[in-house]
């Protein structure tokens, strides 16, 4: 599974989800300060799913039709540590039935929310 991870998530997690060998590329290093636009056609482009932690994707997705990457997964809260959102998304692939392919899905300290992406 390929991963981008949006500029506003954690380089240390982009760290620890690389050292569990996931492929993630990362927008604050590769493409600092590019649109949310650009990220999205080169998350579909390449077939990945992005990880963030902007709201406005489902926004770009759904209402503006932009293209639609893989995936997304939103995390809906503040991190208690940088290493948070790896650790959630680890679980989250633990889970038996549950796909990040084809999905908006939205993660928060309580749930985990999914909707077909168009």
């Amino acid at each position: 599974m390929k991963f981008l991870a949006n500029e506003n998530f954690p380089l240390t997690s982009v760290r620890l989800l690389r050292n569990a060998g996931h492929d993630v590329f990362s927008v604050s290093e590769d493409m600092a300060g590019v649109k949310d636009s650009v990220v999205l056609s080169r998350a579909a482009n390449e077939k990945m799913i992005i990880l963030t932690f902007d709201r406005d994707y489902g926004d770009l997705i759904y209402k503006l039709r932009l293209p639609v990457p893989l995936g997304v997964v939103y995390f809906r809260f503040d991190p208690v540590s940088p290493s948070e959102p790896t650790e959630r998304l680890l679980d989250l692939l633990q889970i038996e039935g549950l796909s990040l392919e084809g999905r908006f899905t939205v993660v928060d300290r309580q749930r985990i929310r999914q909707r077909p992406l168009p």
